[in-house]
């Protein structure tokens, strides 16, 4: 075999591996942003995968929400519908604006029914931040 053939197949197999290589740092890196209803509903095989959860914080246990320490378990509310869903929150810091009412992404998985979070994955969003009245920064 020639020189020729042998430099093509070796930049065929080259460009096969990067696209793989790109391909598996694009998909692999990922984390799928679900609602509570979407989750319940295993949309898009959610009930098996680690997930950023979205929706309302309605109700802590153990005390107000905004006097709390981690480990401790809240529930989430859909923001288009009325699925709610427990969290437990068990390791790492609660942010200063989190409270009843108050919006929040968690990342986690879903376990016998509890969405159970991973430590410091727990944010709040401040609504007027995101609302068009624009008291934020």
């Amino acid at each position: 075999m020639s020189a020729r053939p042998r430099l093509v197949i070796a930049l065929g197999v080259a460009s096969l591996l990067s696209v793989f290589l790109v391909y598996t740092a694009l998909a692999g890196s990922s984390t799928l942003l679900v609602s509570v209803e979407q989750l319940s509903a295993n949309q898009d095989n959610a009930k098996s995968r680690t997930v950023q959860l979205t929706g309302t914080a309605v109700r802590c246990q153990g005390g107000a929400c905004s006097q709390l320490d981690a480990p401790f378990v809240f529930t989430l509310k859909d923001d288009g519908s009325d699925h709610t869903l427990p969290v437990r929150y068990s390791g790492g810091s609660v942010p200063d604006a989190f409270k009843e009412g108050r919006h929040v992404i968690v990342t986690g998985k879903l376990e016998n029914g509890i969405f159970v979070a991973q430590p410091d994955s727990l944010v709040t969003k401040c609504p007027s931040k995101y609302s068009g009245g624009g008291g934020g920064t």
